[in-house]
């Protein structure tokens, strides 16, 4: 039998996060999540979906027309037939992305995928389920991602970044604000001022189409 996912949608947008952000993508949203994160987006992708088979997915993918790809969830590690499809889009020459909780282990993600890995921050409700055992699987093409909603998500994050190594080794660490809850400009200053190695990140998408969206 053919290897199955439940998605949520697949749609293509502007990358609105990470490195790559202001970059045209398709989106493969996959339906569940294994947290429950207390700011998040996306929780109509905790359990709505329909069944595709991979294949049904590359082709839709393939027929969107974007090199750029980013597979985002829910968490979608938590769907077998993710590494399959992860497989399928890398032969089909795609520069896959993958936006994971950090939650469940990265080591079976190919090389070829860019790792985006979020550590959960206190305001979250989840800190400390994202494993910290898993930046030994990220590298140089990999990045690390902090949403933060106060002082004190910043305060946690900054010691995190000063404290843990193998962060220097991944492409960039982003600390970005939850979009109505933290100014970026207080961000900017706090980081400036502790001259962290850190980029400023924002939900690009959210400033384009406003925060209700689900572009």
């Amino acid at each position: 039998m053919a290897m199955e996912l439940k998605v949520n949608e697949i749609f293509s947008s502007i990358q609105g996060e990470a490195s790559y952000a202001g970059r045209p993508c398709t989106f493969v949203r996959l339906a569940g999540c294994n947290l429950r994160c207390s700011w998040c987006d996306t929780q109509y992708a905790w359990e709505e979906g329909q069944v595709m088979p991979v294949a049904a997915v590359v082709s839709r993918v393939r027929d969107l027309g974007w090199e750029l790809v980013e597979i985002t969830g829910g968490e979608p590690l938590t769907q077998e037939a993710v590494h399959p499809l992860m497989s399928a889009l890398v032969d089909e020459d795609c520069l896959v992305l993958l936006e994971t909780n950090g939650s469940l282990d990265l080591s079976k993600v190919p090389d070829e995928v860019t790792k985006i890995m979020d550590i959960k921050c206190p305001s979250s409700g989840v800190s400390g389920k994202s494993l910290l055992k898993n930046l030994d699987f990220l590298g140089n093409r990999d990045e690390v991602k902090f949403v933060m909603a106060d002082r004190a998500d910043y305060e946690w994050a900054r010691n995190l970044v000063r404290s843990e190594k193998r962060l220097d080794h991944v492409r960039a660490v982003h600390f970005t604000p939850v979009f109505g809850k933290l100014e970026a400009a207080s961000l900017a200053g706090w980081i400036l001022e502790d001259r962290l190695p850190v980029r400023l990140g924002f939900q690009l998408h959210k400033i384009i189409w406003g925060a209700d969206t689900r572009r």
